[in-house]
């Protein structure tokens, strides 16, 4: 299937607000791919593709999950938004017929991230983070670092995560402290 056919899938399933974020990250891993020499197509697909899972909330998630015999932990079933990214990449390879399994690796882990991410699954968890539509107190930062140093900018999102979910009061999946300590260490490293 190619990225026009996927496109026009998704402009009748998604929302209009969600559809044009997931057309902004698409454009700025494009963007993003180019800086960092990582292959621009896959950065397409796994952007505009992203949030395609989204559709799916609360019981709805848990029950598509249970049936994909995806082991959900107890902070996904307690807050299953943090299931879309593994929603997504079920629905990217049996509806939308990505096999590409980098492609479907950006789509799964860019909610939390994770330690070890690829370059394309940095890409993604960043783009999804930095685009247009996003503003919230440090983005100009992480928009600047994004094109300089995509570890930086993982760590300055991550940390802004962290800080969303504790102000909210609400449970902090560990992926996400793992994604901020894994791309602090890999600075640290290269000093």
């Amino acid at each position: 299937m190619d990225i026009t056919t996927i496109m026009d899938m998704l402009k009748k399933e998604l929302d209009s607000k969600r559809y044009q974020h997931s057309v902004n990250v698409m454009e700025v891993s494009r963007s993003l791919a180019k800086l960092y020499g990582a292959d621009i197509e896959k950065a397409l697909l796994a952007g505009i593709l992203h949030d395609c899972g989204k559709n799916y909330r609360g019981d709805d998630a848990r029950e598509y999950v249970k049936k994909i015999r995806y082991k959900a932990d107890e902070i996904e079933l307690l807050q299953p938004k943090l299931l879309h990214g593994i929603i997504g990449e079920h629905l990217a390879r049996y509806k939308y017929g990505i096999s590409d399994e980098e492609v479907l690796g950006a789509i799964k882990w860019h909610t939390t991230g994770r330690a070890g991410m690829n370059l394309l699954e940095k890409i993604i968890y960043v783009a999804d983070y930095i685009e247009p539509l996003r503003y919230f107190e440090g983005i100009e930062e992480m928009r600047k670092a994004a094109f300089e140093d995509l570890d930086y900018c993982i760590v300055l999102c991550s940390e802004s995560t962290i800080k969303f979910i504790l102000n909210k009061g609400v449970l902090l999946h560990g992926r996400t402290v793992e994604t901020r300590n894994h791309s602090l260490r890999l600075i640290k490293e290269r000093k």
